[in-house]
């Protein structure tokens, strides 16, 4: 059973950069898109940024312009690089990679754990 490791949150003051990496603890035999999603008490969880296999990004209006997703293929990585953080990007931010596991013929949705990322003066 592969687990998503979620890690680079804190807390930070606005204007401010965080870095979050999320990888998976074992191998899958194929990983097809991977994004980050926010949760936070008022909105619920919403996407904030994806990639494809093949590298094509996608961002919430919100996060444009001061957020880029990338992955390392050869490491089965997705990171997302928040720069000027603003205090309503506070929230606790998932992983998600679609990945078909070894001895399986379906692909499916896998989470990371959740780190918070705290944006306050």
């Amino acid at each position: 059973q592969v687990q998503l490791v979620e890690s680079g949150g804190g807390l930070v003051q606005p204007g401010e950069s965080l870095r979050l990496s999320c990888a998976p603890s074992g191998t899958f035999a194929s990983i097809r898109d991977m994004g980050w999603y926010r949760q936070t008490p008022g909105k619920g969880r919403e996407l904030a940024a994806t990639i494809t296999s093949g590298g094509s990004t996608g961002y919430a209006d919100s996060v444009k312009g001061r957020f880029t997703i990338s992955r390392d293929n050869a490491k089965n990585t997705v990171y997302l690089q928040m720069n000027n953080l603003k205090p309503e990007d506070t929230a606790v931010y998932y992983c998600n990679v679609n990945a078909r596991a070894w001895g399986v013929p379906r692909t499916r949705d896998y989470w990371g754990q959740g780190t918070q990322v705290t944006v306050s003066s």
